[in-house]
């Protein structure tokens, strides 16, 4: 049975009446809103539709199959579902029985998943269409909101995958704070690619839309076509995605404004979310562009509210919300402590690495802070260090994507037996640009020389992970087989 392995005294503030863990449980907080909710769909599956009574019904039952399958509270159920109803059936009938769910991402290899299994040791692997009904429904939310409740797995480019340990209390929390920040509605329509096993896709598809009961537009995979259709179809008012789902929606042959009149607010967060394509997406899509910054240990950490300054909110990542602590050390590293923080990892010793004994999370980012707005700066891991001075990758990014010509950068080093490693600048363009171009660019933007891209490889579009985010590591692989 996996147990939490970081649980601090920070969190007897949290529990206390009026706290941000003032909640029952997740299950409890779903439960409730579902009931409430008008007669309306909740969840689109391609040609399913599932209303707040359906819904209900299928966590029910679900709940009753697994009982009836020997699952109990602090057992783990895992599946490898892309984003369906039966993805968030799954997962809402574990948190029915206080059981954990551990979903894996769909595109893991047999290797991969066999390896998960082991480390998991699951009370129940879920199968395609398993999620079976029961004579025996549970109807009643479960209350134990200190109960595990996900085992998410991050999605980095290389190593293998941590398990990330979240309760019903902090995924609860996250989903009332975010609800309020955003200002969603009952009447709002989310779009959901995102996978469900990855936070977001649980955060923003999940739990989110069922604190407040408005609709998630599930899709497998994204496709700017069809979410173009999906987004004028379903009339969908919010979105939550990187920068590439939004370039590629903007760049798709059908995009008309009026096609995506309906969407008022756009989240976005990771590599690329630059002043300027907050500013492009604002005009383009109109609608509220918003930058995030989050993990899957710490989700959704900062952001920017309605009554901010749109400049400021467009030059940072964010403000500190609900009740979280930020705080950079002597290095810049960005460390995180607040209520939506994860309780550690399945191993134990990467628990005792990342978390101190106040109960402060390493980030691994680089940030600064001006007045409270964050801004991260890069990733100590991204670090690209030539003849001893230290480049940040996200810095050098944020000024190629402010070129005119330039869609979307991403940078690495590679290696040279001179210096150590060089910066080469990996970009999706709109017409034909060379070194000397970008060097001038630079020099015009005040940016030290030595943070100039020496080498450009060009792209028709980046490689993503799942996620959506770059696959830094194929493309740094790639710029490593084909030499300078």
């Amino acid at each position: 049975m996996i147990r939490p392995t970081h649980v601090a005294e920070r969190v007897r503030q949290y529990k206390s009446p009026g706290g941000p863990w003032d909640q029952p449980s997740l299950d409890a907080l779903l439960t409730d809103a579902t009931r409430q909710a008008q007669p309306r769909v909740l969840v689109v599956d391609g040609d399913r539709r599932v209303d707040a009574d359906e819904l209900n019904g299928l966590v029910a039952t679900a709940a009753g199959h697994f009982q009836e399958r020997n699952v109990t509270a602090g057992d783990v159920v895992t599946w490898q579902y892309s984003n369906s109803i039966d993805a968030v059936v799954a997962m809402r009938a574990c948190w029915r029985i206080g059981a954990i769910a551990a979903p894996i991402h769909h595109s893991f290899s047999d290797r991969e998943v066999q390896d998960l299994h082991t480390r998991l040791q699951p009370k129940l692997v879920l199968s395609a269409g398993e999620i079976g009904g029961s004579n025996e429904p549970l109807a009643e939310p479960w209350t134990l909101g200190d109960s595990l409740a996900a085992v998410l797995f991050t999605s980095g480019s290389s190593g293998r995958p941590k398990g990330v340990l979240h309760t019903q209390h902090t995924l609860a929390y996250k989903a009332r704070t975010m609800a309020a920040v955003h200002g969603l509605t009952a009447d709002d329509v989310v779009l959901m690619p995102a996978p469900l096993a990855h936070i977001s896709g649980l955060l923003n598809g999940v739990t989110l839309p069922g604190c407040v009961a408005f609709t998630t537009v599930l899709m497998r995979r994204w496709d700017p076509e069809a979410a173009l259709e999906l987004i004028e179809t379903e009339r969908v008012s919010f979105m939550v995605g990187p920068p590439t789902f939004f370039v590629s929606l903007m760049r798709s042959a059908n995009f008309s404004k009026d096609r995506v009149r309906s969407l008022r607010l756009i989240s976005s967060g990771g590599a690329g979310v630059s002043p300027e394509f907050v500013e492009r997406a604002t005009n383009t899509l109109q609608a509220v562009v918003k930058r995030t910054y989050g993990s899957t240990e710490a989700p959704t950490v900062a952001t920017s509210t309605p009554s901010d300054d749109v400049a400021r909110a467009h030059r940072h990542d964010g403000r500190a919300i609900g009740e979280v602590e930020l705080r950079t050390n002597a290095t810049g590293e960005l460390f995180v402590r607040g209520p939506e923080v994860c309780v550690g990892y399945l191993d134990e010793s990467q628990t005792a690495a990342a978390f101190d004994d106040e109960g402060w999370f390493a980030t691994g980012d680089l940030a600064t802070f001006a007045d409270g707005w964050l801004t991260i700066t890069g990733r100590i891991a991204d670090i690209i260090i030539r003849g001893g001075e230290n480049i940040s990758a996200t810095e050098v990014e944020a000024a190629l994507t402010a070129h005119p010509s330039i869609i979307e950068a991403i940078v690495v080093g590679y290696r040279d037996e001179l210096m150590g490693e060089r910066v080469c600048a990996c970009l999706v363009t709109t017409s034909e640009i060379s070194v000397t171009e970008i060097r001038e660019w630079f020099e015009g933007r005040g940016v030290a020389r030595y943070k100039t891209p020496e080498r450009i490889v060009r792209l028709s579009s980046v490689p993503l992970l799942g996620t959506g985010k770059p696959d830094r590591a194929a493309i740094k692989a790639f710029v490593a087989q084909h030499g300078a």
